[in-house]
């Protein structure tokens, strides 16, 4: 399974037609026509090509799931094929020392669950180490600056790292092909080299967040980083430019020998421990034995008769369903879309649910977080009376800090045998660090955890931070008919929910739902894409309400979505990132 390199694009594909109407059993649609083989006996030769569409930010990425499908891959086969590629050539949105949440559903198999595997914070960790270093919160609500930059730079930033041991849960137990094939093109990639995009070199270059280093610091920094991401000159590899990297190839390559046992327990995890001890990481072998993911039922919501299906906590499903179920109370389509009552309705609950987040949603094996309250139809009715009657949520931030920029990707899969996926992996705030010999990135994932003790988000031994990360489906008469998520920080589960909307309310494609403006309230102002109208944004300051303006097109997430209609998909990819979605 070689890298194709040549490149289609479509936004179309007749997948199986389906009946609609709704039926007790949720499994009533069970394909008689797989031709795949079950995974108890997927040694065996698959020669027929499955029909499936994939979506994601990168066309490398897409291309190794679409040549999946046709060696006669399903949905899940293609999904890693998909993200292992991703590991490669965005090696600073996700990686396999990284993290993140994957929704599966596999009406043959009867299946609809979620992998969770968000990183966690290593033993080591005590709840009042960073207490005293805090200077200011993001303002988006992406973590806190702390002196020297400790958690989100370097061995103290890094979480538990759970993607390899997630990607190959799922192949074992409903792929069809195994791990090591699917990392042939992966390691293509890291020895033949990736032309540099706008989108990666644009990361590397952005300015400096308020506190933070500057991003170009992640890949310069360090010496084993800058070995990899620097010409011999010392200057980062420049757009069109072609990146190698043949020490996260050998990596690669020892794990498809020897399995992920080699990465958690092998000579790959010797020469992680021995970096770790050396730079006084707080990783240590019982961290590393903890990476595997954990199985957790979808949470469902409704909305204008859609059954909603997400991720739990630490996850942000329940934030997505919260909004849903508040804005299920207006006429948003008689409201009109991004007008400038529109954009405060859809704001306001935007805040409230970021409140609740801050307040209330954490790692539930730490803390007891009010789901029945949260995805109440009654409490969300009282929160959409008193946006009715024109009440404005306060968002309290410390200092009011700076915006982050996104460190994340996705994958959205289905196949024509029903078969859907969507997940979210990242790398949070990339470390910055890489043992030297192994070259791929670590996550950074405890630079959102708060320093302060004592709260839903507060550090503990073992334990995960709230992501929005929300992968998830809209169902329409037990059928899947959406199937999306996104990157984008504390913005993920702003874009979900405004493609949702834009799909139910107003009747859009993916593509259309996912190019329509964007806005985004994770504070008290609001932000609006540079394609929001003008006479909006007035409107909005006369309301007493503080806004920014971004200068980007395309902001607020970065959406990836499938819909499904009469079985046929249209994809829908976000032109930010070179977003590419594709059938075979």
């Amino acid at each position: 399974m070689q890298p194709v390199r040549n490149q289609q694009r479509c936004g179309m594909h007749s997948g199986p037609s389906a009946a609609h109407g709704r039926h007790d059993d949720p499994w009533r649609h069970l394909s008689a026509r797989s031709t795949l083989t079950a995974s108890s006996t997927r040694k065996t030769e698959v020669l027929t090509m499955t029909h499936g569409m994939i979506s994601a930010p990168q066309p490398e990425a897409v291309e190794a799931g679409l040549d999946t499908f046709r060696a006669g891959g399903n949905a899940i086969d293609a999904a890693i094929a998909c993200a292992l590629v991703q590991t490669v050539v965005d090696p600073q949105m996700c990686g396999v020392a990284g993290f993140g949440n994957m929704q599966v559903y596999l009406p043959s198999q009867r299946v609809h669950t979620t992998l969770d595997f968000h990183g966690r914070s290593p033993l080591a960790t005590k709840p009042d180490m960073w207490e005293n270093m805090i200077e200011h919160e993001a303002l988006d609500g992406w973590g806190f600056i702390l002196k020297d930059r400790v958690n989100e730079f370097g061995y103290k930033s890094i979480t538990t790292p759970r993607s390899l041991a997630a990607f190959d849960e799922a192949l074992r137990r409903w792929g069809t092909i195994d791990l090591a094939r699917l990392l042939e093109p992966a390691i293509a990639w890291c020895e033949d080299g990736v032309m540099v995009r706008p989108h990666m070199s644009q990361y590397w270059n952005l300015p400096p967040v308020k506190g933070r280093d500057a991003n170009i610091s992640m890949v310069t920094k360090l010496p084993a980083t800058r070995d990899i991401y620097c010409r011999e000159d010392g200057k980062l590899h420049e757009v069109g430019e072609i990146l190698r990297n043949p020490d996260m190839g050998w990596t690669l390559r020892r794990i498809a020998d020897q399995g992920i046992a080699e990465f958690y327990e092998g000579d790959i995890a010797s020469m992680i421990l021995a970096d770790m001890e050396a730079n006084d990481g707080l990783i240590v072998q019982d961290d590393l034995s903890t990476c595997r993911p954990e199985e957790n039922p979808v949470l469902e919501g409704m909305y204008r008769g859609h059954r909603i299906t997400t991720n739990q906590p630490p996850g942000g499903g329940l934030m997505l369903i919260e909004m849903l179920n508040i804005l299920e109370n207006f006429d948003l389509a008689a409201v009109g879309h991004n007008s400038s009552e529109y954009v405060r309705i859809v704001a306001e609950a935007m805040k409230i649910a970021t409140i609740d987040k801050d307040t209330k949603i954490g790692d539930p094996k730490f803390c007891d977080i009010p789901i029945e309250e949260l995805t109440s139809k009654a409490y969300a009715a009282e929160i959409a009376d008193r946006i009715q009657h024109g009440a404005k949520a306060d968002v309290p931030r410390v200092n009011n800090g700076g915006q982050e920029s996104k460190h994340t990707t996705q994958v959205t899969v289905v196949d024509e045998h029903g078969n859907c996926v969507t997940m979210t992996h990242t790398l949070g705030q990339p470390s910055g660090v890489v043992t030297d010999g192994l070259g791929f990135m670590y996550n950074g994932g405890m630079a959102v955890f708060d320093p302060r003790p004592g709260r839903s988000g507060s550090l503990a031994p073992g334990k995960a931070r709230f992501t929005a990360l929300s992968p998830t489906i809209v169902f329409d008469n037990d059928e899947p008919f959406l199937v999306l998520g996104a990157p984008g920080a504390t913005y993920i589960t702003l874009g979900n929910l405004q493609v949702i909307l834009n799909v139910i309310d107003f009747g859009m494609t993916a593509q259309e739902a996912i190019i329509a403006p964007r806005i985004a309230a994770t504070s008290n102002f609001v932000e609006l894409s540079n394609r929001i109208l003008r006479t909006v944004e007035r409107d909005l300051c006369a309301m007493g309400y503080p806004v920014i303006r971004q200068p980007y097109p395309y902001t607020s997430a970065w959406v990836h979505a499938i819909r499904i209609v009469d079985g046929r998909w249209d994809g829908g990819a976000d032109p930010a990132t070179d977003g590419m979605a594709m059938a075979v």
